[in-house]
Formats: structure tokens, sequence, C-alpha cells
């Protein structure tokens, strides 16, 4: 009986400690160089409607940027895994491009705990609104 006792605690000490090394593998995110050389300019002050929307090089850009920056916490393809938000799901139009916009530039933090690092002073507005542009490719309502 004792013997029993020791491999359950054991099973469930492992258990334990599997789940918070997948939980805490997808929070160190360094973020990556975005290229938007080929983007065309729209100035330094944040836009709240998302100039590149439908724009195909803005897509592609969008799909590398968000692939190096994004994908380890909201899934491949914008499929969540669970653990942070599904981006397929965003609101559509200018109101989802301002929530957008607040959440990609000053991240998500609660209690103390940060969800999600800002990345609008590191990989900026065009940065940005080129993954917004992507994500809107796969939109699901």
């Amino acid at each position: 009986m004792k013997l029993g006792r020791i491999t359950l605690l054991g099973a469930i000490a492992t258990l334990g400690m599997t789940g918070a090394s997948a939980l805490l593998a997808h929070g160190d995110v360094t973020p990556q160089a975005v290229d938007t050389t080929a983007l065309p300019e729209i100035g330094d002050a944040w836009l709240e409607k998302n100039p590149y929307s439908g724009n195909a090089k803005a897509i592609e850009i969008g799909q590398s940027a968000y692939g190096q920056n994004c994908a380890r916490c909201h899934g491949l393809d914008a499929e969540s895994g669970g653990i942070a938000p599904d981006l397929r799901y965003l609101e559509a139009g200018e109101s989802g491009d301002q929530w957008f916009a607040e959440r990609f530039r000053h991240g998500s933090s609660h209690d103390g705990k940060v969800y999600m690092p800002p990345f609008g002073d590191v990989l900026g507005q065009k940065a940005g609104w080129a993954i917004r542009a992507w994500l809107e490719t796969k939109h699901e309502g």
C-alpha cells in the first residue's frame, strides 16, 4: 500500500513538472526583426485603421512576421491551442483594428503578470499592420 502511494505521488509530481515546463515554454519570446521596407510609408503616429488591409505584399510580410513573433503563443496559422487567444476570431473592420493595435502596441498584463509582451515599439507600426493584414485572411466569424 505504501509503495503504491509513493508511486502515485511520483507520477503526480512528474506530470506537474511536465505541465509547468510546457506552460513556461511559450513565454520567453525574443522579438524577431521584420523587414517592412517593401511596404508604403505610413508615418510614425499609430493609425486607427489598417492601411495594409488586402495588400498582397503586406499579407506576405505579415505571415512571416506572425510565424516569427506570434505563433509560439497564438498557434501556427493563427489556430491557438488554448494558451493565448485564437486570433482567427478577432473582430473584423476598424473596431477590430483598434483592439489589435492597442494589444500589439502595449501587450497585456494583469495582476503583475505579463500575458503578452508589448511589440509596438520593438517591431513598429508597419510590421503590426502587416501581421493584422495576414490575420484578416485567416478570419473566421
